[in-house]
């Protein structure tokens, strides 16, 4: 399968992190080799920010250029899931229709099935946009993203039993007891509720309402960019919403692939899924940065051999996750650890 991609920056037990244009590493893939394609590209925000934004309608055509390439190494029962966050228009308060155009022209330009649409709400986002909400307070914050779940047919490899929400208190109450506490009945509607809701199918089915905080502010990455003095990225998504996805539309040994990686947060998700994955990203600083992912607490001298294996020529680092130990095999950079899941 990765017979025509260059060599990767660093593999771990699961995938390959990649320095490169998407647009040119995606024709190397086989067709109908990926099973999840899920990404968050750069947003066409008003401002623009150090990781490179395009106004909007320049922003829309640079995305789509990448929807031929996605499709065709998706499988037939594979899934794209693109989040992209809301913008204004500049200096009005009027919202963009960026995110929604890119959905329709994806649609119908390019022939994906919009599968379904979710809404990441993120409660601990600040307040934004500063001139409207802030200032002249005639808006309220935007903390809601459009995730697009995109299937090159109507039925992709879906299961929602894998991703099944905690019940409810009083859901808890009512499969304790459920003649005493819920008696079937026809609604309003006409509809009929049976006594098999009051079955315990091990969790709710989830809503299309996606609420995670994203709060990441001590993780491992973060620390071990901060005492290598490497910016972290800007502009990262919580782990858990890569694995929500993951878990809901692939299963172990898939294929998860991210063509806009960042700190490759996909990656971290898939591999501890047992997932394969493949991330691609152009900035080498960041990619570098990402292998930090898949280790946990290290000396700053470890890190440094690490991160000085990363920046070397003899390349790929295999980086497997790991505890506190890091060992160091004899071939110079391959770097592993006693890791009781993998058994090593």
């Amino acid at each position: 399968m990765l017979g025509a991609l260059p060599t990767p920056l660093y593999t771990t037990d699961w995938g390959q992190a990649y320095v490169g244009d998407s647009l040119d590493l995606l024709p190397r893939l086989p067709a109908d080799s990926v099973d999840l394609v899920i990404t968050s590209p750069p947003f066409a925000l008003q401002r623009q920010k150090e990781y490179g934004n395009e106004t909007e309608d320049a922003h829309v055509r640079w995305l789509l250029q990448f929807a031929d390439a996605v499709k065709r190494v998706l499988k037939p029962t594979g899934s794209f899931v693109l989040d992209l966050g809301g913008a204004y228009q500049s200096g009005r308060p009027v919202r963009s229709l960026y995110n929604f155009r890119v959905m329709l022209r994806l649609c119908d330009e390019h022939g994906f099935r919009l599968a379904e649409e979710f809404f990441w709400h993120n409660p601990a986002k600040l307040p934004s946009p500063i001139e409207w909400v802030n200032k002249r307070k005639i808006r309220a914050k935007d903390s809601v993203n459009t995730v697009w779940w995109f299937a090159k047919t109507d039925f992709p490899k879906a299961d929602v039993r894998r991703v099944l929400a905690p019940y409810s208190e009083r859901m808890k109450k009512l499969l304790e007891d459920a003649e005493s506490f819920y008696r079937p009945k026809l609604r309003p509607s006409g509809h009929e509720i049976s006594g098999h809701f009051a079955n315990n199918n091990g969790g709710a089915i989830p809503s299309n309402l996606l609420q995670i905080p994203n709060t990441e502010s001590n993780s491992p990455y973060q620390r071990h960019c901060a005492i290598m003095g490497v910016k972290p990225h800007p502009a990262r998504f919580p782990e858990k919403l890569p694995t929500f996805f993951i878990e809901f539309l692939t299963v172990p040994g898939d294929t998860v692939l991210d063509i806009f990686a960042g700190s490759n947060t996909t990656g971290s998700a898939a591999e501890k899924l047992d997932r394969r994955w493949l991330a691609f990203e152009k900035d080498p600083t960041y990619v570098a940065a990402s292998a930090f992912r898949f280790v946990d607490e290290l000396s700053e001298a470890d890190l440094a051999t690490l991160w000085n294996g990363l920046h070397s020529e003899n390349l790929p680092v295999n980086v497997a996750r790991r505890q506190r130990t890091m060992v160091m095999s004899e071939e110079p950079t391959l770097y592993r650890a006693r890791s009781k899941r993998r058994g090593s």
